[in-house]
């Protein structure tokens, strides 16, 4: 789950009687699939392994590939690459949310080469993966968690439904595996369930919870839940928060007042501020991330739900637009299946090249 991303030292070698007063934690750390720190054995692999997460990817972007790769190979059946086709290949490729940048990149390397040539949909597919993959590989980032900040905290934000407190409960998760202590605040204080649902990942992660009555101030509940944290010397806190859109004054009151009741604990705080979203939403996603980035100043996104929806190609045209780093993707509701994000895999898997 996590990476030591810390350079080696070049200082000297501490005195035995001074070793243990040493041992400290990495200043910055990479959540990433594995767990790796200098001088430990790489853990025992698992008695039953699940499938491999890219045939997990390719399963959960079935929907979305198969669409693509059946409206590509209606467009090209006998046809030669003319400005008709190119047009036709252009609408399929928007209708999939792939977005017009990507389109215009997609047609622009076909008729670059192949102009006025027999082609076909296998063809067709692979310089879609080439030229999704040129799309997302800027954004495809490891959340890296600055442990110079003790708690590093993390608020997550997102429209109700989303997703956001299940993936919180997955980083939990994989951040206890590798070795941190973890704090979970509830700041969606209006769902009773998001609560309860927030206590479940607390006990099944042995991560304290910091909740309050339903209602409650959502900017006092995160003040109490850092200094919780700071007490229990948790290395990181995440926080949870509301997404109600339907009064987006209200919600951007909300979001500023949590950050800056932050603000008061540590300057720097949040220090990472994560939006799920939900690929099932299409184009309304695109709108999503614009008014939690403009609110939250949100610097990550999660991806949620690929395998609910044939338009997966969203994240494509917001990785797009925004340009914001793409930390992690879901394709499943195990603890397992949220994943760094990979732009080689997610191009292959939902352009449905091997």
């Amino acid at each position: 789950m996590i990476d030591d991303a810390r350079e080696a030292d070049a200082a000297p070698e501490p005195k035995v009687e001074d070793q243990a007063a040493a041992v400290v934690p990495p200043a910055r750390l990479t959540v990433a699939k594995t767990v790796e720190r200098k001088g430990e054995a790489a853990p025992e692999p698992a008695a039953a392994p699940k499938k491999p997460w890219y045939q997990r990817l390719r399963e959960g972007l079935s929907r979305s590939s198969r669409e693509l790769r059946d409206n590509i190979a209606g467009v090209f059946t006998k046809r030669k690459l003319d400005e008709d086709t190119l047009q036709d290949l252009e609408d399929v490729l928007l209708r999939a949310d792939l977005g017009l940048e990507t389109a215009m990149r997609v047609t622009d390397a076909l008729a670059s080469g192949r102009y006025g040539k027999d082609i076909s949909g296998e063809e067709v597919q692979a310089v879609m993966a080439e030229e999704i993959e040129k799309v997302l590989a800027p954004v495809a980032m490891p959340l890296e968690l600055d442990l110079s900040h003790k708690p590093h905290v993390i608020l997550v934000v997102g429209v109700n439904g989303t997703g956001k407190t299940t993936t919180i409960g997955k980083l939990a998760a994989k951040l206890v595996e590798g070795g941190l202590s973890v704090t979970l605040g509830a700041g969606d204080t209006f769902r009773a369930a998001a609560i309860e649902q927030l206590r479940i990942w607390g006990e099944r992660t042995g991560s304290p919870v910091v909740s309050s009555k339903l209602g409650a101030d959502a900017a006092g509940l995160a003040f109490d839940a850092y200094e919780k944290a700071k007490e229990a010397g948790s290395d990181v806190l995440i926080i949870d928060t509301a997404g109600r859109l339907q009064n987006k004054a209200e919600l951007m009151a909300e979001l500023e007042k949590i950050v800056r009741v932050l603000g008061k604990h540590d300057p720097d705080a949040p220090h990472t501020v994560l939006q799920t979203v939900d690929a099932t939403t299409g184009q309304n996603a695109l709108n999503q991330v614009e008014i939690f980035r403009n609110v939250a100043g949100v610097n990550g996104l999660v991806m949620t739900k690929l395998d609910g929806t044939a338009r997966g190609g969203i994240l494509v045209s917001i990785a797009a637009k925004h340009k914001l780093p793409v930390y992690f993707i879901g394709v499943g509701e195990q603890v397992d299946d949220l994943e760094p994000f990979s732009a080689s895999d997610f191009a292959k898997a939902i352009a449905g090249v091997a």
